[in-house]
């Protein structure tokens, strides 16, 4: 019995070890389900936002949630130009049934048969939408009968177009770490108008000085962080010169409003400086994109859209637009050259680079890829008519000054009414004039947009410089017209704030450009960027008639970084109050896989909103971290290179 019970014994025991090991697989095969599962749930936990898609755990927001980051400092955003939505307020008789719908920008197809009960939406009347879009030509404001005024709320600028974000990605990522609309605010205006204007007309000015102090005194005191992008940038430059300025042409806030209310201002994109885009926008309605589409499919851009002239329709619209003059580059040749000499003169289009996905600071040069045979691109020739006037040492160009030449006969006809666009009143022996000129620099195609189009010019003389000052002391600088301009001002008396440069790099940006005449045509526009001139070269940097430079693909790095790498710098007599200035850049990486979308490494004008590395800057910002806490500057351009070759006095 006692073998027996032995041997049952040995069997019950043999019989549980087999149940145990059968019980440890089953478990373990329940858990290779439950991590197959589990696996399978975090393959699933995407976030999207339309074309912006990234995973929750890897988000900037949750990350920095879970390191105990919390909301702290309110936050404005400063829209750029043409990513505000526009509303009708009043309209004429072809608007009818668009009241309150949006002309431009968010979810302006709406304005549709479905919600609007009406037979045919914005884009099947182009004439009447380019009507209501336009502004007077005399006053550059309203034109009679027609209200047309910015959204407000963070609605205004969270899309630019129904699936493409603008603010959206940062928003949501900002509200993981408990922010919510009362502590972001959406600064909308109006970026049509002048700067100057959006005060006068909308008081737009006022009431982002009110909604600042209201957003300072209700939390706690903690001074807000400003987020400019792209043309806000300037309009903010605008807003810190005029709330600090006396009533009534400024706000009345004094010398220390920025000291009092701003933590910092944490530029991003912003073209301090211009964009050469800004020239060829004015001067010919295009730019390298619109020029290839030109060039491709001229019947397209001339005749599709509107029937006829679709380039001119765009001209005459947006030349009623003066805040786009205010990106006319500034500094003339000393910031970007003359026929002979550029900051960024011996830049190589070809150099390969190592990326930086990460957050490490790159060297300050380029690391590979250098061809001996390189061109030599003469990049301070922002206009060159023939690519044989682009490449030709200065010594060989012929020219003959434009600015006193006879414009002749009008050679339009009573047809061009209503595409005016100022070349109307040219005649051959004008065109022919500014075509034997050849070659313009920055300090020249200001006096080139003189001669051809003087009546906007006029009313951009009011509102914007883009000289240096010699003097900032000078009592004339206290107008208005230079306050967008970082070189003939000074920045707050704020030595606590902090201004930072955030920008894409690696991407070829424009920066001059090959024209040639257009041929004849009715209301023709004279001119236009000959996308035939290719360089010789395989690391040429002109193609389709563009010369390009490193940049976000609409901002060269000259432009957005200098100020922040030189200009402003310690203390220097455009920062007199020392204010602590940073560079942050962003080195552009394409999308990983189509879950990326636009992509979360992107370095591109627009696309960087997106960025996960700029998000976690801003976050970390807003939630009390300081410039040198975030590690300085980041740069993987040559910006600090091409800053030393600028003769500036500081």
């Amino acid at each position: 019995m006692l073998r027996k019970r032995k041997g049952a014994s040995s069997e019950t025991s043999r019989l549980s070890n087999e149940d145990k090991e059968k019980e440890e697989e089953e478990d373990e095969s329940k858990n290779k389900g439950k991590k197959k599962k589990h696996r399978q749930e975090e393959k699933r936990k995407w976030n999207c936002l339309d074309n912006c898609c990234w995973s929750i755990t890897r988000s900037p927001g949750v990350k920095l949630q879970k390191e105990g980051l919390r909301a702290k400092h309110p936050v404005v955003f400063v829209p750029g130009i043409v990513t505000g939505g526009l509303e009708l307020w009043e309209g004429h008789q072809c608007a009818d049934g668009l009241f309150r719908k949006r002309l431009w920008g968010g979810t302006f197809g709406e304005a549709s048969t479905g919600n609007s009960g009406i037979s045919g939406d914005v884009y099947k009347r182009p004439l009447c939408w380019v009507e209501h879009m336009s502004l007077d030509n005399e006053s550059g404001l309203d034109p009679p009968g027609i209200r047309v005024r910015p959204v407000t709320g963070l609605v205004a600028a969270d899309y630019f177009a129904p699936g493409y974000f603008v603010w959206a990605v940062l928003i949501a990522n900002l509200a993981r770490i408990g922010y919510e609309e009362k502590t972001m605010y959406m600064a909308a205006y109006d970026w049509r108008i002048s700067f100057q204007h959006t005060e006068v007309r909308d008081q737009t000015l006022s009431r982002i000085k009110s909604n600042i102090e209201l957003m300072v005194a209700t939390n706690n005191g903690n001074k807000v962080v400003v987020l400019p992008h792209s043309m806000g940038v300037l309009y903010f430059l605008h807003f810190m010169k005029w709330v600090e300025a006396p009533a009534p042409m400024g706000g009345g806030g004094g010398s220390d409003w920025c000291a009092k209310h701003i933590k910092a201002v944490m530029n991003i994109g912003g073209p301090f400086l211009g964009v050469p885009k800004a020239i060829s926008g004015l001067f010919s309605s295009e730019a390298k994109d619109v020029a290839v589409a030109r060039a491709i499919a001229p019947g397209v851009l001339d005749k599709d859209l509107f029937r006829f002239q679709t380039l001119q329709h765009v001209m005459r619209m947006t030349r009623t637009w003066d805040s786009t003059m205010s990106m006319i580059p500034k500094g003339g040749e000393t910031i970007w050259g003359d026929l002979d000499w550029s900051p960024e003169e011996s830049y190589d289009c070809n150099t390969k680079k190592h990326r930086h996905n990460d957050t490490d600071v790159s060297s300050n040069n380029e690391v590979e890829g250098v061809d001996s045979q390189k061109e030599t691109s003469h990049f301070g020739r922002m206009v060159s008519f023939g690519k044989d006037v682009a490449e030709a040492p200065s010594s060989q160009i012929e020219r003959s000054d434009f600015r006193d030449a006879i414009k002749g006969n009008n050679f339009a006809n009573g047809s061009c009414h209503d595409v005016w666009t100022e070349y109307q009143d040219m005649g051959i022996g004008g065109i022919k004039a500014v075509a034997d000129y050849k070659v313009y620099t920055a300090g020249s195609v200001v006096d080139l947009l003189h001669y051809v189009a003087p009546k906007m010019m006029k009313r951009g003389d009011a509102h914007f410089s883009y000289g240096i000052a010699d003097n900032l002391d000078d009592p004339k600088y206290h107008d208005y017209k230079y306050w967008s301009n970082p070189l003939e001002t000074k920045l707050p008396n704020a030595p606590g704030m902090e201004i930072y440069s955030m920008y894409g790099v690696g991407i070829p940006t424009e920066r001059a450009y090959v024209y040639k005449l257009s041929p004849v045509s009715e209301c023709y526009i004279p001119f236009q960027i000959d996308t035939s001139a290719e360089g010789g070269t395989e690391g040429s940097c002109l193609k389709g008639g563009v010369f390009a430079v490193d940049g976000d693909e609409t901002v060269p790095v000259l432009s957005a970084g200098y100020m922040c790498a030189k200009g402003w710098r310690g203390k220097t007599r455009f920062n007199p109050a020392g204010i602590h200035t940073f560079i942050r850049e962003y080195d552009h990486a394409p999308p990983a896989n189509l879950l990326e979308g636009r992509g979360t490494q992107s370095g591109a004008h627009v696309d960087i909103m997106g960025n996960f590395a700029l998000i976690e800057d801003v976050i970390r910002v807003a939630a009390g971290a300081t410039g040198e806490e975030l590690g300085g500057d980041q740069v993987h351009s040559d910006i600090f290179k091409w800053s030393e070759k600028i003769n500036l006095q500081l």
